[in-house]
């Protein structure tokens, strides 16, 4: 039985699941997969980058609190324009600091937040075979250095990435299920 929470914004009318994590912890594709099982949109937060922060995190270099925050602006603000849309949405999104998820629910979504955590072995490993992604795999430590751990804020499900997609999916969906109360969320 997954712990009660509550997601943020509990009066809205429009749901926003954000799945967050370091960078190889598995969330584009987790959300990629929630966001087609619910039929919601899929959102990735890399894609809200510019092409500046992009090469910067290429290069091996972590962005600073100044570079992040037109990204977390324009992501908030695309947030708000799909919940005039009534469109629910699952979005990856790394997460890491508290004040970025605080904007994140500052956008009026009811929203949930599920944590993906594991060991830095493991997602050392999955960065190191990854290919076509901008993010050098030598910026996890900086990563981690700045996540502040989010398990105990009261709309944060943890979820362990050790066991496979499937697995952690099925995990997620049940967790989603109870926290929204609403089995009909799921159309398939």
């Amino acid at each position: 039985m997954i712990q009660r929470l509550a997601p943020s914004n509990m009066n809205a009318t429009t749901y926003l699941i954000v799945v967050m994590g370091v960078s190889g912890s598995g969330k584009s594709s987790l959300a990629r997969s929630l966001a087609d099982h619910y039929g919601y949109c899929y959102l990735d937060g890399d894609d809200f980058h510019s092409e500046s922060s992009r090469a910067r995190m290429a290069s091996g270099q972590p962005l600073t609190d100044e570079m992040r925050a037109p990204w977390v602006a324009a992501i908030c603000q695309h947030l708000q324009d799909r919940a005039r849309r009534q469109q629910h949405c699952f979005l990856a999104f790394s997460g890491l600091k508290k004040i970025h998820r605080n904007q994140l629910r500052e956008a009026g979504l009811k929203t949930l937040f599920i944590f993906l955590r594991g060991d830095k072995h493991t997602i050392q490993d999955r960065l190191n075979r990854r290919t076509g992604h901008f993010m050098a795999p030598a910026l996890l430590d900086s990563q981690l250095a700045t996540l502040e751990d989010p398990s105990m804020e009261t709309d944060v499900i943890p979820l362990d990435i050790a066991a496979p997609l499937a697995t952690i999916a099925d995990q997620a969906i049940q967790a989603i299920n109870e926290q929204y109360e609403l089995e009909e969320l799921a159309i398939k």
